[in-house]
C-alpha cells in the first residue's frame, strides 16, 4: 500500500500489524490507533477517549504530555544543548543527579554511586547482576518465583515464567529461585497466615545449609511488589528480615524498582516503607519522565569494576535526564507519593466492593497505585479457585470497549493490573471503577 493512500484508522492499524513482529504485545490487545493524550486520558484516531490505567507500564507517573515537562523539553531543545553524549559530563546530567540523590535516604546518598545504562530496565538489571558478581567474585543470583526483571539474557534468566524462556538454551543459567511470599496462593500450601515466615525460613536454609547444593550467591534480587508477576506486595516485616539475612551473610541485596520506583507505591521508593536500604537499586521507566533511561544506584563498596565494564551508546540521553529531573521535582513538590497512597486506597476499596458482588474476583491487592485483581473460577468454602485467564482476558477486552485500558499478568494471565498515572483524581477513580465493573458484568455474560 502506498503510504499516501493510508487514510482510515483500520488501514493504519493493519499496515503496522502487517509489518510488525509477531512478538508485539499491547497492540495485539488494543486494536486501534492511538493519537493524542493528556493526563490520564488518551484518544484514538477516531476520537474515542480511553482512561489509561497502563501509564506505559508505569513509565508515565505524570500522565501524557504534562505541561511542565513539555515546557522544559522545548526550552532545552531550543537552547542548543547537546542531546546524546555517551557518558560525557553535562549540566543536564548534573542537575538530574542532584534531584535523584536528593530523593535517596541521606546516609545512603552520601556513599552511593550511579551507573547510567542503556535505556531499558533490562540493561540496568544486567548491570546490577554484573556489578555484584564482579564485586563478590561469586556467580549465582537468588531470584524469586514469579519474578520479572526483563527480557535480555541475564534478566530473562532471573524471570520466573518458564514460557518466556522455552527453547532458549542457557536462559536459566546461574539463577536459583526461592518462594516469593504470595499469601493468596501460599507456595507452602498454608492459608497464608504463615507464608512470610515459611518463605524466610526456606531462604535462610537455602543460603546457609552446606548441603543445599547452592553456592554462596553474588546477590539476592527482589521486587518489593511483583509487577508482571501479578501485583503481589511483600510485607514490611518480610523485607526487613531479608535485609537482615543478606547483611548477616554478606550478600548484596538488589532491589528492582523499575516499576515501583518514584512514588507509585505510596512512598518515593517501595523499599522505604520497610525502613531498609538496599545495596543496589535498579531504576528505569519513571526515572526518565517517560523517556528512555535506566540507572543503577549502589553502595560505593561495590564499585570494583573497571573502566568500560558496562557501557551503552544511548546512556547519555539528555532529553530523558531533563524530563526525569522535572518529574522528580513535581513528585516531591506535589506530594504525589502521599496522593498515590490515598488514591490507591480509594481504588482498592472500590475494587473490593465490586469483588464482593463477583466471586470471580478472588483477590484485590497492591500498594499505592500498583494494583492487581486476581480472577478465579469460584470455589466453595475457603479454597482458592483456579486461575481464570480466559475471564480476565475477556474483562480486559470489555474494559477496552468501555474506554478503559488495563493489562493482565500473573499466573496464566489471570490478574487484572491497574497502574494509572499518579495524578489520578477522586473523580477519575470513580470513572475507572464504573467502567471496570461494567466490563466485569459484560464479560461474565459472554
Amino acid at each position: 500500500m502506498v503510504a499516501g493512500l493510508v487514510k482510515t484508522s483500520d488501514d493504519l492499524y493493519e499496515s503496522v500489524k502487517r509489518r510488525e513482529s509477531s512478538a508485539r504485545t499491547y497492540a495485539s490487545s488494543f486494536e486501534t490507533v492511538f493519537e493524542r493524550g493528556t493526563g490520564i486520558r488518551m484518544r484514538d484516531r477516531s476520537g474515542r477517549e480511553f482512561i489509561d490505567c497502563l501509564a506505559c507500564a508505569g513509565a508515565l507517573p505524570l500522565g501524557h504530555n504534562h505541561p511542565e515537562i513539555r515546557e522544559a523539553l522545548l526550552h532545552f531543545i531550543d537552547s542548543g544543548h547537546v542531546q546524546q553524549v555517551l557518558d560525557l559530563t553535562t549540566p543536564a546530567k548534573c542537575e538530574f543527579l542532584d534531584e535523584l540523590f536528593g530523593l535517596l535516604p541521606d546516609k545512603w546518598a552520601a556513599r552511593a554511586k550511579v551507573q547510567f545504562c542503556s535505556p531499558s530496565g533490562s540493561d540496568a538489571v544486567e548491570a546490577a547482576m554484573k556489578l555484584t558478581r564482579i564485586a563478590t567474585g561469586r556467580q549465582p543470583i537468588i531470584a524469586f518465583h514469579g519474578a520479572y526483571h526483563g527480557m535480555t539474557g541475564g534478566a530473562l534468566a532471573a524471570m520466573g515464567n518458564l514460557i518466556a524462556k522455552a527453547g532458549l538454551p542457557g536462559a536459566a543459567g546461574g539463577i536459583h529461585f526461592a518462594p516469593y511470599p504470595y499469601r493468596y496462593r501460599c507456595p507452602f500450601g498454608t492459608d497464608g497466615r504463615d507464608t512470610d515466615q515459611l518463605s524466610i525460613h526456606y531462604l535462610r536454609n537455602m543460603l546457609c545449609d552446606a548441603e543445599s547444593g547452592i553456592p554462596r550467591p553474588a546477590a539476592v534480587m527482589v521486587e518489593v511488589v511483583q509487577g508482571e508477576g501479578g501485583c503481589i506486595p511483600v510485607s514490611d516485616d518480610w523485607l526487613r528480615q531479608v535485609r537482615q539475612l543478606t547483611r548477616e551473610l554478606e550478600i548484596p541485596l538488589v532491589i528492582d524498582e523499575v516499576q515501583t520506583g518514584f512514588a507509585r507505591t505510596g512512598t518515593m521508593f517501595a523499599f522505604q516503607r520497610a525502613r531498609i536500604v538496599p545495596d543496589v537499586l535498579i531504576l528505569s521507566k519513571a526515572v526518565g519522565g517517560g523517556f528512555p533511561l535506566s540507572v543503577v544506584v549502589y553502595d560505593e563498596a561495590l564499585d570494583l569494576w573497571s573502566r568500560g565494564m558496562h557501557a551503552g551508546t544511548f546512556r547519555g540521553n539528555q532529553i530523558a535526564m531533563v524530563a526525569g529531573k522535572v518529574t522528580m521535582q513535581i513528585l516531591r513538590r506535589d506530594r504525589l507519593a502521599e496522593h498515590a497512597a490515598e488514591m490507591g486506597e480509594l481504588l482498592m476499596t472500590g475494587l473490593r466492593r465490586i469483588a464482593s458482588d463477583h466471586p470471580e474476583l478472588g483477590d484485590v491487592r497492591g500498594r499505592g497505585l500498583m494494583i492487581g485483581v486476581e480472577v478465579v473460577e469460584p470455589s466453595p468454602g475457603a479454597r482458592r479457585g483456579r486461575h481464570d485467564g480466559v475471564l480476565s482476558a475477556a474483562i480486559k477486552r470489555a474494559a477496552f470497549e468501555n474506554g478503559l485500558l488495563v493489562e493482565t499478568g500473573g499466573r496464566r494471565g489471570s490478574v487484572l493490573r491497574l497502574l494509572p498515572p499518579l495524578i489520578v483524581t477522586r473523580s477519575d477513580v470513580g470513572e475507572i471503577l464504573d467502567r471496570l465493573e461494567a466490563a466485569v458484568v459484560r464479560a461474565k455474560r459472554q
